[in-house]
């Protein structure tokens, strides 16, 4: 077993690539050491990693049985219960489930929000600095655009929206197992407010992605009450938490080299192919749910058991030189660019559209207000939090500059 690199240190999250090489160096596929899950293979290569993403058949989220391998047996039962969505389901409870939801956004029309999500994204820009310089970014501009975008799309009401925003706040601040365990509190009465509001919505209608949702249902979508609040829990938390590390992470390249920043300024019809080498460069998500193998199998040359777990690493899927040129430089005019942020198979990201509209419309709002927005601090005291498997900034202070 390789334990060459320490998935919650601040030297790996600060630049994956060194780690990433090292994990290459031992091959394709690399038995390691990974937080809570333990004992696992991780991917290095894009190809390898892409197998595992796709091949649902001998690489499945769920134990024989159908228990559910990702949550471990001592976790409270309303974490399993909140977990047991789509994202760790197998066929053909998977494709149940997504048609649901692909129906329900379907009718919502994700993309006719650009413009909603651009005023948001314009107000919270303007407000920056309103308690102050330096601020910031990632708690106040970062975090409140995908949770303002996603109440909004779920069709909270107004009142509500703060103290929704402050329970899923919270859970940006789990790190560890013990987290997990503290935050219990605030997870049942977000889950107690979100059956609330569905039992609401189907006696009294309404508009958002809740209300599309029951309607799907009442026309005969097969779905579970609990089925039905773990999907709006993950579509909050699959929502929100990637895009803000996302948001903060590209924000946090283009500070680091105003010339980034201005070739974009210039032009902003580039905006989406920078966003897209942000979403690879960056890798908010380093690493996909744990997977079971289900046979013997070959993997890229390497001998998998049958109930050996794998994981796919995203984030060296996205550095992998097999499958981008010069994969350790950031090129916001990459093309073609190859990569992984949005997962492939049956479990292909159910928000890239959306995901990437918010960063876009975030970095244009935010350099259009602040042209000359310029971090606080040097580079080399920004932080990452350690959370593993998820690259995000812990602060980003910044001032407007001259």
């Amino acid at each position: 077993m390789a334990e060459l690199v320490d998935f919650t240190s601040e030297a790996f999250f600060r630049d994956p690539r060194a780690g990433v090489a090292l994990l290459r160096s031992s091959g394709p596929v690399v038995a390691t050491k990974f937080p809570i899950i333990g004992r696992v293979w991780v991917t290095t290569t894009f190809e390898a990693a892409a197998r595992v993403l796709k091949d649902s058949t001998v690489f499945t989220l769920r134990k024989e049985g159908g228990a559910l391998g990702s949550v471990p047996w001592w976790m409270p039962r309303l974490i399993g219960t909140l977990a047991n969505n789509m994202l760790t389901m197998d066929e053909p409870d998977h494709t149940r489930l997504r048609n649901i939801v692909d129906e329900a956004f379907r009718r919502r029309a994700v993309l006719d929000m650009e413009p909603h999500i651009r005023a948001i994204a314009d107000r919270l820009a303007d407000e920056l600095f309103a308690d102050g310089s330096p601020a910031d970014l990632v708690q106040l501009y970062a975090r409140m655009l995908p949770l303002a975008v996603i109440c909004e799309l779920l069709g909270l009401p107004p009142a509500d929206r703060p103290k929704f925003m402050a329970w899923a706040n919270s859970m940006a601040h789990l790190t560890n197992a013990l987290g997990f365990l503290w935050l219990i509190g605030g997870l049942i009465k977000m889950r107690r407010y979100l059956k609330e509001r569905l039992r609401l919505t189907r006696e009294q209608g309404g508009e958002g992605l809740i209300a599309e949702l029951v309607r799907v249902e009442k026309e005969g979508g097969r779905i579970t009450a609990d089925e039905m609040v773990s999907m709006v829990f993950l579509l909050l938390g699959a929502g929100s938490e990637t895009t803000t590390h996302l948001i903060s992470g590209s924000v946090f390249e283009l500070l680091k080299d105003p010339d980034r920043r201005d070739w974009l300024m210039a032009d902003w019809g580039r905006a989406g192919l920078a966003v897209e080498e942000f979403l690879r460069f960056v890798s908010p998500v380093q690493f996909s749910k744990p997977r079971y193998v289900r046979q013997d199998v070959d993997l890229e040359g390497v001998k998998l058991k049958k109930g050996d777990r794998v994981m796919a690493m995203i984030v060296a899927a996205n550095l992998d030189p097999q499958a981008n040129e010069c994969p350790e430089r950031l090129d916001l005019e990459r093309r073609p660019n190859r990569h992984l942020a949005f997962g492939t198979g049956i479990h292909f990201c159910l928000g890239h559209q959306l995901a990437r509209i918010e960063g876009i419309c975030a970095l244009q709002a935010l350099f259009t207000r602040w042209p000359r927005l310029k971090l606080a601090v040097e580079p080399s005291q920004i932080h990452w939090r350690r959370r593993p498997g998820i690259r995000m900034i812990a602060e980003l202070p910044v001032v407007a500059g001259g």
